[in-house]
């Protein structure tokens, strides 16, 4: 049977056909490569595999699905036990990375290689992180291992790259003698895990190792010690894994099983920086012809002691102004004959830190030099016109300059300073004046004109309870200072106007579920994390007044000697630093607005109370999370890596399913 197939059917088909050609070759262009590669390499085998008992050579080689590098591997890789002798090689070609020990494996020793984020791909950069392989010299693989988190005492910043050891040593000694049994780097949010360790009892420690000695020989590195001894465990758990429909979004399959569970997992230790620095004089210098600086590298209980060398008969020759630890002192020279002189010769005798790291005291006699000042040019016509004036010359007078501004803030006292330190005071020549119907009377009440503080002997302040939005004056007579090298000062006048009620905002604290029988005081922050105010907690609640619209930060300190400041830890007496908790979130205060915010210390992961905002050592970013902007719950699936407590530390590709963020202290 013959089919007919109709014109217009034909011409409708060739139509069709050429619609289609027509758009293949529109399409024209080049081949897509297919989706960025987000994924990090994955781990593929080993020689010897993982977990691998009676291990012998020297040489490790570990492949992965992909061409890798290994970047800073030095400061990253981590090897556990550490080398007493040369650090073994890390080095990666094509999809291999290999580990060279260059020194005689232990006997009966388990080795983990902490590889950190060091391993990425050749193309991309995709990090793999927490990678670690581990071996033994001897029949059995030590498994046990203890984990937490380093986060500094005054700061709660997480200590990136700090190294944890532990010693089976229980000697306070052993840290400063010994080099550490096992090791552990801590990762960029501050998290550890040593690894490879056997039943027993142990001490651990975090150490800023400047000298990569493995142990703190150096006492200005800071450190993190804990309270107690640790013995770890592990026990088998129950783990949960849930399965989603990727479509549905829905719980697809729950599958129970399980797991090693390696205790603890939970530890808290607090970095600090010790109060011992080195002791020795940095710079000393003759400013000008009246004053010598000195410049130590560390405060001091105790000043220098001076004396002029090859010129007697001078007595109280100097007058000292300092600084608050005694490190920035400035002596201001007396005797017009001593200002005189080009080259002064000064013995100076303080404390210096000897070879055995203890201060002793050590006389330097140093030489100071006049600066040189370039003669200014002659000018011919001012010559004539000095030539031709028979007045005698002015005298300068002694300056004075204002600190405070003349928008006066009304809880600050006003404060001046003078050119030269004072000889001698009038207050009487002081007068305080406000402006009344456009007319200038003296204050009412108790005001006062007095030295500003001890240190200094250049500053004087005034105090007066001042009103909100007043016009103020202080007049200054002349003579009514008198500087050290014979200078008066001239009539001086100081307008300035208080600031409104309207202007200032207040916060209160309500502070809850904190330690009523711990002495506490309170700061106030700025955006990038630097006190502005401090108070002392009495009670439950502390408010701070008379700030400045604007946002604001709090953290709570720990004050256990009630001192009002915080005291850093000291190894030696076994005292751990003063403990800070921070408000979780931020403050945002406006004008003439009193805030309350209820603060439940406790109430947030303490490593998750300083807001991300101020935080200095934040955690690097994953490419994947900056690429897909991923939120935070995405981000804390990373998280769960170091902490959980069911993931197998010796299968590369675990990752777990939990984590716990109860820290112990």
């Amino acid at each position: 049977m013959r089919v007919v197939i109709p014109p217009r059917l034909i011409n409708i088909l060739s139509l069709v056909i050429s619609i289609i050609a027509l758009a293949a070759c529109a399409s024209i262009g080049n081949p897509s490569g297919g989706p960025r590669d987000e994924d990090p390499p994955r781990f593929v085998k080993a020689n010897p595999a993982p977990g691998s008992t009676n291990v012998k050579r020297q040489r490790i080689d570990i492949e992965f699905d992909e061409l890798v590098n290994v970047k800073d591997a030095f400061t990253k890789v981590v090897v556990s036990p550490p080398s007493a002798g040369s650090v073994p090689r890390v080095s990666s070609q094509g999809r291999r990375v290999s580990v060279q020990f260059n020194d005689t494996l232990l006997p009966n020793t388990t080795y983990s290689i902490d590889f950190a984020n060091a391993i990425e791909d050749n193309n991309e950069g995709n990090k793999l992180q927490g990678f670690t392989y581990t071996f033994s010299t001897g029949e059995t693989l030590d498994s046990l291992r203890i984990s937490g988190m380093v986060l500094s005492a005054d700061g709660l910043e997480p200590q990136q790259g700090m190294l944890v050891g532990v010693h089976s040593n229980l000697a306070d000694s052993a840290l400063s003698t010994l080099p550490f049994d096992r090791v552990a780097k801590t990762d960029d949010r501050g998290r550890f895990s040593i690894l490879g360790l056997k039943p027993g009892e142990y001490r651990i420690y975090a150490l800023n190792d400047i000298d990569n000695d493995y142990k703190r020989a150096n006492p200005e590195e800071a450190m993190a010690f804990y309270d107690f001894t640790l013995s770890p465990t592990s026990t088998r758990v129950n783990a949960v894994d849930t399965i989603f429909n990727l479509l549905t979004g829905e719980v697809d399959t729950i599958i129970n099983r399980e797991r090693t569970r390696y205790l603890p997992n939970d530890i808290l230790l607090r970095s600090f920086e010790s109060d011992y620095k080195a002791q020795f004089l940095q710079k000393y210098e003759r400013v000008d012809s009246t004053r010598l600086s000195f410049l130590f590298n560390a405060p001091s209980k105790q000043l220098p002691e001076l004396s002029i060398v090859g010129e007697d008969g001078y007595k109280d020759w100097y007058t000292i102004e300092r600084s608050a630890g005694n490190d920035t002192l400035t002596y201001w020279l007396r005797p017009r004959s001593l200002i005189a002189i080009d080259s002064l010769r000064i013995a100076a005798t303080y404390l210096r830190t000897d070879s055995a790291q203890k201060l002793s005291p050590t006389t330097d006699t140093l030489r100071f030099f006049r600066p040189i000042v370039k003669p200014v040019k002659e000018n011919k016509k001012n010559k004539k016109e000095e030539e031709a004036d028979t007045l005698p010359p002015v005298i300068p007078p002694l300056g004075i300059k204002m600190i405070t501004s003349s928008n006066h803030e009304v809880f600050m006292p006003l404060i001046m300073e003078f050119d030269t330190p004072l000889a001698r005071l009038d207050s009487t020549a002081f007068h305080l004046e406000t402006m009344q119907d456009s007319v200038w009377q003296p204050v009412k009440g108790e005001w006062k004109v007095e030295p500003y503080d001890t240190l200094s002997p250049r500053k004087l302040k005034v105090e007066y309870p001042w009103d909100y939005a007043t016009q103020y004056r202080l007049r200054v007579d002349s003579l009514a200072g008198e500087g050290i090298y014979g200078l008066f000062t001239n009539p001086y006048e100081h307008s300035f106007k208080t600031k409104t009620e309207e202007d200032y905002c207040a916060i209160t604290f309500n502070i809850l579920n904190f330690n009523d029988s711990v002495p506490a005081f309170v700061e106030l922050l700025s955006t990038s994390d630097a006190p502005i105010r401090r108070l002392p907690l009495n009670g439950k609640s502390v408010t701070f007044r008379y700030l400045t619209p604007g946002k604001y930060y709090a953290r709570i300190f720990e004050d256990h000697n009630g001192n009002g400041i915080y005291d850093t830890g000291d190894f030696s007496v076994l005292r751990q630093p003063d403990m800070a908790y921070y408000y979780p979130k931020i403050v945002s205060l406006k004008k003439n607005w009193e805030k309350t915010e209820d603060w439940n210390v406790f109430d947030t992961a303490i490593d998750l109370m300083k807001p991300e905002a101020i935080k200095k050592n934040k955690p690097e970013t994953d490419k994947r999370a900056r690429n897909n902007k991923r939120n935070d719950d995405n981000l804390d699936d990373e998280e769960e890596e170091m902490f959980d407590p069911t993931r197998n530390p010796f299968n590369p590709n675990d990752k777990g399913n939990n984590r716990n963020r109860n820290l112990r202290r």
